[in-house]
């Protein structure tokens, strides 16, 4: 994917311990707060790419993220694949979003996005794809695979993406707070994606 489009963001270069922790599809009223605590305890910030969906289900969710100095980012109104909808249709459903979410970073559902949508949105968004897939919300993979995806190729500069939905809930809770843990005591802090 990453040489398909080389024109979208997989990672940040950076010369210090930076890590860019991401969490799609929120926000969620129970999961959200807990991850927030979470960061907390680490001094960690991280950005949030939320389904406005989600932004006017729960708002004060929302704002909360915002107060506590993370960022956000646009990942369409209903959580739709590029692959599977129509060029009009995707543009307007992320600018419905953008109505609630403000916010120049956008996400793809799933990652998948096509060439023609690229195009477009890459003039009033920066994209922003991912290095490291925790696979959180895959039932099929145990708690101790997540981390241990999670873990293994993280490196400076990597963006990491986590979920903070109820499907990815059993893996978030055990992965993140040792996530944070591991990379503390090497010296590397979180960072928001700008």
């Amino acid at each position: 994917m990453k040489k398909l489009f080389p024109g979208l963001i997989w990672e940040i270069e950076t010369a210090k311990k930076e890590i860019f922790l991401t969490f799609d599809d929120g926000p969620h009223p129970e999961i959200t707060p807990w991850l927030l605590n979470c960061l907390d305890e680490y001094n960690a910030r991280a950005t949030f790419f939320c389904v406005g969906e989600n932004v006017c289900k729960y708002p004060d969710t929302y704002n909360t993220i915002i107060n506590k100095g993370h960022m956000v980012g646009n990942h369409s109104y209903n959580h739709l694949s590029g692959w599977k909808t129509t060029i009009d249709e995707y543009i307007e459903n992320i600018e419905k979003a953008g109505e609630l979410i403000k916010s120049r970073l956008f996400r793809p559902p799933y990652g998948r996005i096509t060439p023609s949508q690229i195009k477009i949105l890459k003039h009033d968004f920066r994209i922003i794809m991912w290095s490291i897939l925790t696979y959180d919300y895959d039932v099929k993979v145990s708690k101790e695979q997540c981390l241990k995806n999670s873990i293994k190729s993280t490196k400076p500069g990597s963006i990491v993406v986590f979920h903070d939905s109820a499907k990815s809930s059993k893996n978030l809770h055990y992965t993140l707070p040792l996530f944070l843990e591991h990379f503390t005591k090497k010296g590397f802090s979180f960072k928001p994606m700008q």
